[in-house]
């Protein structure tokens, strides 16, 4: 018998200065936060899709806006595009989550530039021998969530403070006592200036 597919989910925006990063946008200005997004994405999408062990979705929106490939120069054969649905963030990753074809199912952001395909190869080997993952980042909330999706799709994204530095600990509270979780490394979202800067610095 064949191991079910894995799929990865990037969750993403179609890149527009001023819909994009507006919290960065704060610090370095709507235009500069949009270059950023675009630059990270493409270089993410590029990284993850072209690795073999997963099949990578890019989940966009919004959803009446076609899927953002062409502008990020990501060739469509290596990549699935799947509009996210209406809702908080929390009932569009349920909905990936549930929609999906069978196998464990990882989703990532597209703010975090450090995330390799190690760390996602990483995170669907927790999933063999746990109910769920998780990728934390250093402002509370989470780069990576990953299910196991059997023997059925746990309801883990209800009651979360979004965008808060209380989004981990409201997403654990969902788990029942006798599920088992994985954290990988933690890892900093650039989403400020002070961030932005460290980014820089690191990519020189």
């Amino acid at each position: 018998m064949s191991a079910p597919v894995r799929h990865l989910v990037v969750f993403m925006k179609t890149p527009k200065a001023g819909a994009v990063k507006t919290r960065l946008a704060k610090d370095i200005g709507a235009v500069n936060a949009c270059a950023f997004y675009r630059h990270a994405s493409a270089a993410l999408l590029r990284r993850l899709s072209a690795d073999s062990r997963w099949r990578t979705w890019i989940a966009f929106t919004p959803d009446h806006a076609p899927p953002p490939l062409r502008a990020l120069g990501i060739e469509r054969g290596h990549t699935r595009s799947v509009a996210q649905g209406p809702g908080d963030l929390g009932e569009r990753m349920n909905r990936m989550m549930k929609i999906l074809p069978p196998g464990p199912v990882v989703i990532v952001g597209t703010d975090i530039p450090a995330i390799s395909p190690a760390h996602i190869n990483e995170a669907f080997e927790a999933l063999g021998a746990h109910d769920a993952v998780f990728g934390p980042a250093t402002d509370g909330g989470y780069w990576l969530v990953g299910l196991k999706r059997r023997p059925y799709v746990p309801e883990i994204f209800k009651n979360v403070r979004w965008s808060s530095e209380h989004a981990l600990a409201d997403t654990l509270k969902n788990f029942a006592p006798d599920q088992h979780i994985a954290m990988l490394e933690k890892l900093e979202d650039v989403d400020g200036g002070a961030s932005f800067e460290r980014w820089r610095k690191r990519a020189r």
